[in-house]
């Protein structure tokens, strides 16, 4: 009979093979309490050699069968095989087939478990299909009724978006009932003008304001008891402020999985921070697993027991009532909320899973958004970039480089794309409130765009954004990326060509309207030909030349062009003077990229660099 064993000679926690009779020899000399240590018994008989040759008693000592990974973690791999995932024991090249996490170890079994025997291999997930529900074609009486518990704890980037994402799940809203805490004040203004299209889309809805003074862990609690106390609450999804649930098949994915506790994961953007640990700490905190960066990177795609989940998670109506109990889970632990919830699980037996077969969208980044602005969401361009450009970007902006979507009105002025009517909006209104304006010469107002801290911003979107299309439209083109003064400037009507400021000393200069024109232009002297004051986010951009473009009030010389694309285009111009333009494959330093522009009910608003 062969019985577990280590190179150390001790005979671990019990696990052994041979035949009945002689298991059966060993196991009736039992005579203590269940409770009493059968380790010792086993070690005792195993040390009478009379009894050891009697019962042909062997000790596993190289891991040929059974494998204790405590205090031998170290010694164990994953092997992968055709067909099958095995445990390797690089000590003694075994290949182990009962393995045993025994003492501290049994998050490492469930590490193993990932992928011991049919778990993931580099031939795809084997048994990530096993035990799902089927969802397609049931009818939404018959679908899972879900409390979705959305919890805004911080001020957070993007909020509206979220909560507009919430109204597009492709979920019957009949099974759906919400819940809402928001802790912050400042979110109270983009919380109740979707309020009521959420209070038509959930079947039954509740807010907890910052007026109540909860908690979060407080908050929590009350979220998850509104489930457990209700029988026909089948699942319970939290949600933080700070996810992108882009993929608006979420829920469904993540009931059709079928887990007991089951997260998506999410990670933020370029970045290896992840709403999910792959191991922990001897004292309980972050520890990096050894394929926790090929799961975030999505080398490694399946269903995932780990021992940390946070931001979004499902949890079965069941375990909330069973194995998580009825005790708070949130508000009694001195560690962050999710860090309790887990533990709790932990120590109930309760598994956590996390799941990246599909990308169901990102984290934000909150560290940096200034809740003192009148429009934070405009700075966050180098810290949540994905969510400014589908918000700040023009919804065409891709396809200049995809269908060379842009035009030329006049010779080397270009119009395209560039951004969104809400971020010309948004600029002006943050230009508008700071107030201090300076006046150069009469009809002319301006302000700098570093006194109202946008520079950065500006500089950003000049080098993420404008550079491709300079040296797309001008090859040869090396740009610094940098603007020497970039300002938002207010024409008067009365402003004629004459009064004019000059133009901006760039290579390339990028006027930019904020407000709907109502007359007015720019002029370029040398072609006589004009381009009328562009709606929002549009502008013409011009090469320099000793006469550039200059805003007039009057009506331009050349009508307009019907734009072949949506409103909302930049005009980049090539201003034509009397002396030759610079010409296109000419290498030249793109020095500045800049704008001035807009047309408002008051006269010319503009942004100029």
């Amino acid at each position: 009979m062969e019985l577990n064993g280590t190179q150390w000679g001790s005979l671990p926690p019990p696990g052994f093979i041979g035949f009945a009779p002689a298991i059966w020899r060993l196991v009736e000399r039992w005579r203590y309490r269940d409770d009493d240590d059968d380790q010792l018994f086993y070690t005792r008989l195993y040390l009478q050699p009379q009894l050891r040759e009697e019962l042909g008693l062997a000790l596993d000592h190289h891991s040929r069968i059974f494998q204790n990974l405590n205090g031998a973690i170290d010694e164990v791999v994953v092997k992968f095989e055709p067909g099958g995932v095995r445990v390797r024991n690089v000590a003694y090249d075994s290949l182990p087939i009962v393995i045993h996490g025994n003492g501290p170890t049994k998050l490492q079994l469930h590490y193993l478990g990932n992928y011991v025997p049919w778990g993931w291999s580099p031939e795809g997930c084997g048994d990530c299909d096993h035990g799902l529900r089927e969802l397609g074609g049931a009818p939404a009486e018959a679908l899972p009724q879900v409390l979705v518990a959305v919890f805004v704890e911080q001020p957070t980037p993007f909020l509206p978006r979220f909560l507009r994402r919430l109204l597009r799940w492709r979920y019957p809203g009949r099974r759906l009932r919400l819940f809402l805490h928001n802790r912050e004040p400042h979110h109270e203004p983009h919380i109740a003008p979707l309020w009521p299209r959420l209070r038509r889309r959930f079947a039954s809805v509740r807010m907890v304001g910052p007026e109540e003074g909860l908690e979060p862990g407080a908050a929590r609690d009350m979220g998850m008891s509104l489930c457990r106390q209700d029988p026909q609450c089948q699942h319970y999804l939290s949600l933080d402020a700070d996810v992108a649930l882009t993929h608006m098949g979420t829920l469904r994915a993540l009931l059709r999985q079928n887990r007991r506790v089951l997260a998506p994961l999410l990670s933020r953007p370029g970045q290896l921070w992840s709403n999910f640990w792959g191991a922990l700490s001897p004292d309980g905190f972050y520890a990096r697993s050894q394929d926790y960066v090929d799961i975030v990177q999505g080398k490694r795609r399946s269903v995932w027991n780990v021992p940390y989940i946070s931001h979004a998670y499902l949890i079965e109506g069941a375990a909330l009532r069973g194995p998580l109990g009825a005790e708070p889970v949130f508000s009694q632990s001195e560690t962050d909320p999710d860090m309790a919830l887990c533990q709790r699980a932990r120590e109930m037996g309760l598994f956590l899973h996390v799941t990246n077969r599909e990308h169901f969208g990102h984290l934000l980044v909150t560290s940096n958004y200034n809740s003192s602005r009148r429009h934070p969401d405009l700075l966050q361009l180098p810290h949540n970039t994905q969510d400014w450009e589908q918000q700040y970007l023009h919804e065409n902006y891709s396809r200049i480089f995809q269908e060379t979507l842009y035009e030329e009105p006049c010779p080397d002025v270009f119009r395209f794309p560039l951004f969104s009517a809400r971020f010309c909006r948004e600029l002006l209104e943050e230009a508008q409130e700071y107030g201090a304006w300076s006046q150069e010469q009469a009809g002319v107002h301006s302000v700098a765009l570093s006194r109202l801290g946008l520079d950065g911003l500006w500089m950003g979107a000049l080098n993420r954004y404008l550079a491709p299309i300079a040296r797309r439209l001008f090859p040869g083109y090396q740009h610094k990326g940098r603007a020497v003064l970039s300002s938002v400037v207010r024409y008067s009507p009365s402003l004629t060509p004459e009064e004019a400021p000059p133009p901006p000393a760039a290579t390339v200069s990028v006027s930019l309207g904020l407000s709907p024109p109502q007359g007015g232009g720019w002029r370029f002297p040398r072609y006589e030909c004009g381009v009328q004051g562009p709606p929002p986010g549009l502008g013409p951009a011009a090469p320099r030349a000793p006469h550039a473009p200059a805003p007039t009030a009057a009506p331009p010389p050349r009508p307009p062009l019907r734009p072949r694309h949506p409103p909302g285009a930049l005009n980049w111009g090539g201003a034509m003077g009397t002396a030759e333009p610079p010409q296109r494959g000419r290498s030249r330093t793109l020095e500045t990229l800049g704008a001035m522009g807009v047309m408002g009910a008051m006269g010319h608003w503009g942004l100029w660099g």
